[in-house]
């Protein structure tokens, strides 16, 4: 079919719900409600980046967007189920539009998902903070509360545009079994056993790159914290530590869209 629209600017894609297990509808229904906050907090890059979910039961296979549409726009059926080969599994009608995906995101998620057996959700973004930071020497500093959650974060160093699977190896060593990894002179990548774990740690990792930023502005010198302060915070951050990050914050972001627009879920 041609596509069309049912209001001004908003596309009519058919629903995926009957072609999918409740399972993977709820995996759905997660990722696009994440690729609404991404934008609505101010981390999205237009159509560019990539936010990817396992899909429960179905071992290497993942959903992620569509290439062409904006974050904002993203619902629970334009997402599209791709193989750890990059083959599309199944993906709505688009019509002429005829969206795939993204190669930089295939080559990064993909190593992603097969290597960490833990990890639900992956996230890249060229959030504006994190694209600075990402080309300082100093890195991340542990300046703030926020930042110190980061302390051991992975540093990747920038090789172009991901397009190549041999990148893939020095990419997930510098992950490590860690929660983020800083992209040189490019972005960041955080993962989570959630959806709303993985933005948790996105929202305050742009937080606290916003906040360095804004300390180095001030041209004063910065107050230093004490090592073993800095190192007891980053633990009080960890696995096991406190309960899930996303446990407590998704179901109030979920019911946050709601009242702005639930065409997420559709």
């Amino acid at each position: 079919m041609d596509s069309a629209v049912v209001s001004p600017g908003v596309l009519t894609i058919s629903s995926m719900r009957e072609r999918c297990s409740p399972a993977e509808w709820q995996a759905r229904v997660d990722l696009a409600a994440c690729y609404r906050l991404v934008d609505l907090y101010g981390m999205s890059d237009m159509m560019a980046n990539h936010i990817s979910s396992h899909v429960p039961d179905e071992p290497g296979a993942f959903l992620i967007n569509p290439y062409g549409m904006m974050y904002e726009e993203i619902t629970a059926s334009s997402l599209i189920k791709v193989d750890q080969s990059g083959a599309i599994l199944s993906k709505p009608d688009f019509g002429d539009l005829d969206y795939g995906i993204n190669k930089a995101g295939y080559v990064i998620h993909s190593a992603v998902h097969a290597a960490r057996h833990d990890v639900a959700c992956v996230i890249h973004t060229h959030g504006w903070a994190s694209m600075a930071v990402s080309s300082m020497e100093c890195g991340l500093l542990p300046i703030t509360q926020t930042a110190m959650r980061f302390l051991k974060m992975g540093y990747h160093d920038y090789q172009g545009v991901v397009l190549n699977t041999v990148e893939q190896a020095s990419l997930l060593a510098d992950l490590g079994d860690g929660e983020a990894v800083m992209f040189r002179n490019h972005g960041a990548l955080v993962v989570g056993r959630s959806v709303g774990e993985a933005f948790n740690w996105m929202h305050r990792l742009e937080l606290a790159c916003r906040a360095q930023i804004g300390a180095m502005s001030c041209n004063t010198p910065l107050r230093a914290v004490p090592q073993h302060v800095i190192e007891e915070t980053w633990n009080n951050y960890q696995p096991g530590t406190r309960r899930p990050y996303g446990l407590m914050e998704w179901p109030a972001l979920l019911r946050k869209l709601d009242r702005l627009d639930p065409g997420f879920r559709e």
